[in-house]
């Protein structure tokens, strides 16, 4: 097996806004720093996304010192300031998780609203959010789904596209997936769903559970436009799982068990694989 490094790193200031790339991010506890912890709320304080609403991928947010720096492709800029406390909400994700978020500034919401066109409201995550996830290794996150990180190799994206190109699509891009680090020199598809614990850079990463795939990564990240059924009709032929309630799986779920620091090129040591044919994960279905 050729040496496996760092191809790509990624974080998403705003939960389901574009992933900014970077060449090296300092990792701690809930992930690539500033990673999920804003998010998009409806009224209600329900949470929204890309399943919802796929305009949301055109619009990018990135941290500029104490600011949040808003933009789209049509219509200006907006920067306004972060609050880390303050005003606070009562906000939710997938009716499991209950907790609070931090107002941001209303001039937000009202230019994310206008762009959306539906009702949104921007909040980042209390000072003392502190939010387990599940699996093999728990680890914490902020306003992610419910892990860490979301780990993800170039071999298995050349795997599935040779076989939607065989079935007569059109291959993607790995955007789809909205991975956290990307892994290349893994000549095997799918060789991070063997890996429980593995170093990268000063980071040690644990196995949480299988990436379980919604109907995101069939949402054009350009256009914001839903692009039709790949790439999970291509998924459900060889990537069902059972254990986890039937649904697809792309990349891995991971924790941060010691942080530090990681860079794009940084090579990955694989410190225990799982034993094959097992999956030390507890799916919560």
């Amino acid at each position: 097996m050729s040496v496996a490094k760092v191809a790509a790193l990624a974080y998403y200031p705003v939960k389901g806004l574009a992933g900014i790339p970077v060449e090296s991010a300092e990792v701690g506890p809930t992930g690539l720093l500033n990673d999920r912890l804003f998010m998009l709320v409806e009224p209600d304080g329900t949470f929204l996304s890309q399943r919802k609403l796929p305009a949301m991928a055109t619009l990018r947010a990135e941290l500029a010192g104490a600011a949040l720096r808003l933009s789209a492709p049509d219509g200006p800029d907006l920067e306004v300031g972060i609050r880390y406390d303050g005003k606070r909400r009562d906000v939710s994700l997938f009716g499991k998780w209950f907790g609070q978020g931090v107002v941001q500034d209303p001039a937000a919401d009202a230019w994310i609203t206008d762009r959306l066109g539906t009702p949104a409201a921007l909040v980042r995550v209390t000072p003392e959010h502190e939010r387990p996830g599940w699996g093999a290794h728990r680890g914490l996150t902020g306003f992610g789904d419910a892990h860490a990180l979301m780990i993800t190799s170039q071999s298995s994206l050349d795997g599935l596209n040779a076989r939607i190109l065989e079935h007569g699509g059109n291959a993607i891009p790995m955007n789809r997936f909205r991975p956290n680090l990307v892994v290349s020199g893994w000549s095997e598809p799918h060789t991070e769903d063997k890996v429980l614990r593995m170093t990268v850079g000063s980071v040690e990463i644990g196995y949480s559970a299988r990436g379980i795939r919604c109907a995101v990564p069939t949402v054009d990240q350009a256009s914001g436009a839903r692009s039709g059924p790949e790439p999970t009709r291509t998924l459900a032929t060889y990537r069902r799982e059972p254990t986890y309630g039937g649904g697809v799986s792309f990349g891995i779920k991971a924790a941060v068990l010691a942080s530090g620091n990681i860079s794009v090129d940084d090579e990955i040591v694989v410190q225990e694989w799982i034993p094959a044919g097992t999956d030390p994960a507890e799916p919560t279905g």
